[in-house]
């Protein structure tokens, strides 16, 4: 089985597509999404029937929840705030009523998927060390968890000896006796210093992780920002990838 899974998309309909696109030669059998499909970006509709059309599993992540008022906007940022506003006035009602059905975490033979951590998922926790890491390791059922939330791809590894590790090498292979949770990146606001699309293949039978990234087209993506009357920070941010 090849998955391909990505998060945080938000509202990035140039971002989306292009990982949509570049999957296509990736012989993928099923597509995950590890929630956030709105918030910051000018496209939260189109972005959710993208995402309702391809992805067998999408979950909740806090901007998707605040924009159907299921989660406080109190710890959110101004201009993140103003963008949740944003959203909540454009949505189409059955793209509401679709947020409002994600769940937080799914599981099954295979990984296991939530937006921000296991232990209290509902909090969307961010998994920033080892520490934070650490209490989802404990938690999973599965071998392998794949999370979102902070839009910085990476894999926390706890080997057969109690070891934790972490990385951001762009292939990794799945040894017995380890547990793996990987952060796929974010589709549609990178933080990391990289502004191109980011999204995950996991390969079943050939027991491996890919990291991939995708350019896609920042000038109409950040014309769309400025045109919708969002915050010029979160047009701005997609070209540093912060």
């Amino acid at each position: 089985m090849r998955y391909a899974i990505f998060a945080d998309v938000h509202s990035n309909l140039e971002a989306l597509d292009v990982v949509i696109n570049a999957s296509k030669h990736e012989s993928i059998d099923k597509y995950l999404c590890a929630g956030d499909i709105v918030g910051y970006g000018a496209n939260p509709n189109e972005c959710i029937e993208k995402v309702k059309t391809i992805a067998m599993i999408a979950l909740a992540g806090n901007h998707d929840w605040a924009a159907v008022n299921l989660f406080s906007t109190d710890y959110f940022n101004p201009a993140a705030k103003e963008a949740v506003f944003w959203t909540k006035k454009n949505l189409a009602e059955k793209n509401r009523s679709f947020l409002g059905s994600l769940k937080l975490v799914y599981k099954d033979e295979d990984l296991t998927l939530v937006h921000g951590t296991l232990d209290n998922p509902q909090d969307f926790n961010y998994m920033v060390d080892g520490y934070s890491a650490q209490e989802t390791l404990k938690l999973m059922e599965t071998k392998i968890c794949f999370v979102g939330h902070t839009h910085v791809a990476g894999i926390f590894m706890r080997d057969r000896y109690g070891g934790l590790h972490y990385g951001k090498e762009a292939a990794v292979d799945i040894k017995p006796g380890n547990k793996y949770v990987v952060n796929v990146g974010s589709v549609g606001q990178p933080r990391d210093g990289i502004p191109k699309a980011a999204y995950c293949v996991y390969d079943t039978e050939k027991k491996s992780i890919q990291l991939k990234r995708a350019d896609y087209d920042l000038k109409l993506a950040r014309k769309k920002i400025m045109a919708a009357g969002l915050p010029q920070f979160l047009a701005d941010r997609l070209i540093m990838g912060r």
